[in-house]
């Protein structure tokens, strides 16, 4: 049976290139960067030139504005908490983020209404894209910080993030955006893209777990996220990952340098499987076609549940999920589609398919093969499914 892993938007497999960039500091430079002696510096200057190559490939004007954390999440709490909570001393008690974010920034946004703070969440419509005029209209004088991820972890779609970032900039307003799905598809320059704080973490780009970042643009100031040790300009006490962080500025580097050739690959494989799936009745694919991540299917199938088809596709040797891997374990529909607009019963028939450079057009044609007959026999045996197609109960306004 054909194994196919098509679930590269929760986590991807460690490219070998990246792991023997890794190997030597998980062996033989094993020293301490904050040790004097030769083993110590050596393991120094390995993050110090990480620091430095990544700046480069985001562009960031200093390596100084780069901070190594442990992931995607992380970065997020820290970029949110670590600055907002000063800014509330100057009056700055407002922030605006949008109803499809990541739980990891809407789940800090709550914690920070706790703390006092108005969070006004943007609407994204049914292309799944934020309106930057909506933006403009929710920014008043006590916002402190605009947080809008750059590309939707569930339904791919890329934001106008440069649009964003000058009206924040115009505002005199902080702008912080979760690139944790965009980083390696996308070109990310945060000078250019007038980006005050931005997220990402390795293992969305075949680089080692547990190692990310947090870009805080020069001038910003931020609480410190964990006391105790000078590692991280005094901001993150604790001993330095250095296998992690060598790991992700690797992953990083051969992602800026094969992305153009395998954006093309991708959107290819990625519209066939669209223009595929699409044929099967009463389906739809979620969010805008056109500015979507190249490795990402999001689609809908009315009369079905989500999680039925994913256990099918796996007995198919099909690797998929319904969204977002921090909530895979969750029975209710996903946020991100419940913020387009999609109604619970079709929400729940949802699957998420994301891909990556090993995936071949042998490996899409033998997902079409099997869907069909998956959701062909999934609502043969639903009652919803019945009283769909004898017309009690009609969607066509979100399936086509």
């Amino acid at each position: 049976m054909r194994e196919i892993y098509a679930d590269n938007a929760a986590t991807t497999k460690l490219s070998p290139v990246v792991l023997e960039k890794m190997m030597p500091y998980l062996t033989e430079v094993y020293g301490n960067p904050s040790s004097l002696y030769g083993i110590g510096q050596t393991a120094k200057k390995a993050v110090e030139d990480a620091r430095a190559n990544i700046a480069k490939n985001i562009g960031a004007a200093n390596p100084s504005e780069i901070y190594f954390t442990s992931g995607g999440s992380e970065s997020d709490n820290w970029a949110l908490k670590g600055v907002c909570r000063r800014l509330k001393k100057r009056g700055k008690n407002h922030i605006i983020t949008s109803k499809f974010e990541h739980h990891a920034i809407l789940h800090t946004c709550k914690a920070l209404e706790k703390e006092g703070f108005e969070v006004t969440y943007l609407d994204v419509y049914e292309n799944g894209i934020v309106h930057p005029e909506d933006v403009e209209k929710a920014i008043r004088p006590e916002t402190a910080m605009v947080t809008i991820m750059y590309a939707n972890n569930e339904i791919g779609t890329i934001q106008p993030i440069e649009e964003i970032g000058k009206i924040c900039r115009e505002k005199k307003v902080l702008f912080h955006t979760d690139a944790v799905q965009a980083a390696g598809y996308c070109r990310i320059n945060v000078s250019k893209q007038n980006i005050d704080l931005l997220s990402m973490t390795a293992h969305k780009i075949h680089g080692p777990k547990g190692c990310g970042l947090l870009y805080v643009r020069k001038g910003i100031l931020i609480d410190n996220l964990i006391e105790g040790g000078a590692q991280e300009r005094n901001k993150r006490a604790g001993t330095e990952n250095i296998a992690g962080i060598v790991g992700l500025d690797a992953a990083l580097q051969i992602a800026v340098d094969t992305m153009d050739e395998r954006n093309k690959k991708l959107e290819k494989l990625r519209d066939k499987l669209i223009d595929g799936l699409l044929k099967i009745p009463r389906s739809r694919i979620n969010g805008d076609r056109k500015h979507r991540l190249p490795n990402n299917v999001n689609m809908c199938f009315e009369g079905i549940e989500g999680e039925s088809l994913l256990l099918r596709l796996e007995f198919k040797g099909i690797s998929a999920s319904s969204g977002s891997a921090c909530t895979s374990g969750s029975l209710d529909p996903s946020h991100v589609l419940l913020a387009i607009g999609l109604p619970h019963e079709i929400a729940h028939g949802s699957t998420r398919m994301t891909f990556d450079d090993t995936t071949t057009e042998e490996d899409i044609d033998y997902i079409l093969s099997v869907v069909p007959e998956i959701v062909k026999t999934l609502r043969d045996m639903s009652p919803l499914w019945e009283s769909i197609i004898k017309g009690e109960k009609n969607d066509a306004k979100f399936i086509k």
